[in-house]
């Protein structure tokens, strides 16, 4: 017996239109994200550059837009410096976020090579954990400057001779964090965030600029730090930024399915806070939002705490996801989605290898994780303009979140492609949803296709010897009626129901 759930969209109630950055991604030097990850020269699948293409393949196929690096905790240690010039000359240092030894085998150009090559833009963190206004301000210079000038000459020294247009930066990373290299106030991080924003835009006035809001919605800092840093950047910046990651180590999955509705209600709180700044400096500017780090992570945990310290690249946050992970990062992406008019980039942390879609073998095979799918399916079809959903669902009830609605949707019309796309997932564990969509505004619809991510083991993942244990199919029963979708949606699975508009 299926549970009814019902939704309504009108394409004239319009949320707002996706940037498309919103599907973006984040590369740390952090475990086997760089080395071994995207650079491992000898590889059989290793270019000339030493990247792997059948990892560029799999970031390719999803269609990133923007990859943000290099950090991260990182990146409050980090000496840019350190990365350019020769390879031969660069330092090996002793990475303290992470407590590993970087080799500065992979910077900025090398990093914007691979980014190139990924068809994404880059979205470039400085270090205001250790560094500042100086080299936020030489970092632009070299990366964005034509020539003529030190920092620019040389990087065309360096063989770069076109400037790499970097066009979106993070001032710095998680500043409100005791574990953070260089941890400072509210009022300590918004002074140097102010000046380095002053200096970086007057190298270059093309540039965006994204301020670090709390590290987590649980920080004590929350909300104060938010309004405290705005006072001081407000007028200087274009982005806050939000970081959240849920786990399920206790083994509950109706509140692990839960959780998206928590990201929903950060996402508003820190909107709402950024309008008092607005209405506090009489402004008219609207800030927006980037979501520079979300994802599923708790598996690797205990694994990292038996790592032996100062390695290279050695396997950390190599999480294995699960179908229940890849639901609830379908259900973070909806949440994304219903929030299209605020926020503006997101970037899932992290891409190859570090709690990552895509993972390989040193020397071996790269494989998609069961997260990858959902990831995949939203960037190619999310994008156009999300709709307001209206939803009609039973609900159910956790310890820690109520009136959780069994169906979760949200639906993106492309004008300009002739499609509407519904994303829906299904929370019940053990009934599948009779779900009805009203398209009334849309005249006649034709289906092209009901893409399904399910498994009966909720605990099923993908690995090297078996990359395709989890895997979506194109079977869904979704049916058309002019401008009524029909269809069964199975028990916990992930629903991509495509629609090709007008006849």
């Amino acid at each position: 017996m299926s549970i009814p759930a019902k939704m309504i969209v009108d394409k004239d109630f319009v949320i707002g239109q996706v940037d498309d950055r919103l599907y973006g991604s984040f590369i740390e030097h952090l475990g086997r994200a760089v080395y071994g990850g995207i650079y491992e020269p000898g590889h059989p699948e290793a270019d000339e550059r030493g990247f792997r293409r059948d990892v560029l393949r799999l970031v390719r196929e999803l269609r990133v837009p923007i990859v943000r690096y290099p950090g991260g905790n990182f990146v409050s240690g980090y000496d840019w410096k350190d990365g350019i010039g020769p390879v031969e000359d660069r330092p090996k240092r002793l990475e303290l976020a992470w407590r590993t030894v970087e080799p500065n085998l992979v910077g900025l150009n090398e990093f914007a090579d691979w980014a190139k090559a990924a068809d994404a833009e880059v979205m470039w963190a400085i270090n205001l954990g250790t560094q500042g206004v100086e080299d936020a301000r030489n970092v632009v210079e070299y990366a964005n400057h034509p020539s003529g000038s030190y920092w620019s000459d040389l990087r065309v020294k360096h063989g770069y001779k076109e400037p790499h247009k970097i066009k979106t930066w993070c001032l710095g990373n998680e500043m409100d964090g005791p574990w953070q290299i260089g941890h400072k106030t509210a009022d300590e991080y918004g002074r140097i965030a102010l000046e380095s924003a002053k200096v970086m835009k007057w190298v270059d006035p093309s540039i965006e600029l994204v301020a670090c809001g709390s590290s987590a919605l649980g920080m004590k800092t929350f909300a104060d730090w938010e309004a405290t840093v705005l006072d001081h950047t407000y007028e200087h910046v274009d982005f806050l930024s939000l970081h959240t990651y849920y786990g399920n180590a206790e083994g509950d999955t109706p509140t692990f399915l839960a959780r998206s509705l928590q990201m929903d209600e950060f996402i508003d709180s820190v909107a709402a806070i950024c309008d008092y700044v607005k209405a506090k400096k009489r402004s008219k500017k609207k800030m927006l939002l980037s979501f520079d780090e979300w994802n599923v992570w708790f598996h690797s945990h205990a694994q990292d705490k038996k790592l032996d310290p100062w390695q290279i690249a050695p396997p950390q946050l190599e999480d294995v996801y699960t179908m229940e992970d890849a639901l609830v990062v379908g259900c973070m992406l909806i949440s994304l989605l219903k929030h299209a008019d605020r926020v503006k980039i997101a970037c899932l942390a992290q891409l190859v290898n570090v709690i990552a879609p895509i993972m390989t073998q040193n020397g071996g095979p790269a494989w998609a994780q069961t997260i990858y799918y959902p990831y995949l399916h939203a960037s190619l079809y999310g994008r156009g303009a999300a709709l307001v959903p209206l939803v009609t669902s039973e609900k159910y009830d956790t310890k820690d979140i109520t009136d959780v609605p069994y169906l979760e949707s949200v639906a993106v019309y492309n004008e300009a492609a002739g499609e509407a796309t519904i994303f829906a997932v299904n929370r019940h564990l053990d009934q599948a949803l009779a779900f009805e969509a009203d398209l009334r505004s849309f005249g006649e619809c034709r289906l092209i296709e009901h893409l399904v991510l399910e498994h009966d083991d909720l605990q099923a993942v993908n690995t090297a010897a078996a990359p395709d244990a989890v895997k979506p199919h194109a079977r869904g029963d979704a049916s058309v009626d002019g401008a009524r979708v029909s269809a069964s949606l199975g028990k916990a699975s992930w629903n991509v129901i495509r629609l090709r508009i007008g006849k």
